[in-house]
């Protein structure tokens, strides 16, 4: 690899790191569906085949998350061609 590539991986590997870090907050900050202690042994697949839309803060939370679960798989496909020239 010459040197103006490695500078290219070395970017989009810290864009990695810097977006890995906030991927794991959008996850931890999207609220709980569970409510009951039933819902833990179901597995929570009433609210999965439901109908309910998320609404507001939920929906932003569960956009940004696939966004950025996009873009980080795209980041790690871009590194592993990079690093196999």
């Amino acid at each position: 690899m010459n040197e103006g590539g490695l500078f290219v991986y070395n970017v989009i590997l810290g864009i990695v790191i810097v977006l890995s870090v906030v991927l794991i907050f959008t996850i931890m900050m999207q609220p709980s569906k569970q409510n009951s202690a039933a819902s833990a042994f179901s597995g929570g697949a009433d609210q999965l085949f439901g109908k309910q839309k998320a609404r507001g803060f939920e929906a932003v939370m569960q956009r940004a998350t696939a966004v950025l679960g996009a873009i980080w798989m795209i980041l790690l496909f871009v590194l592993s061609f990079l690093s196999s020239k």
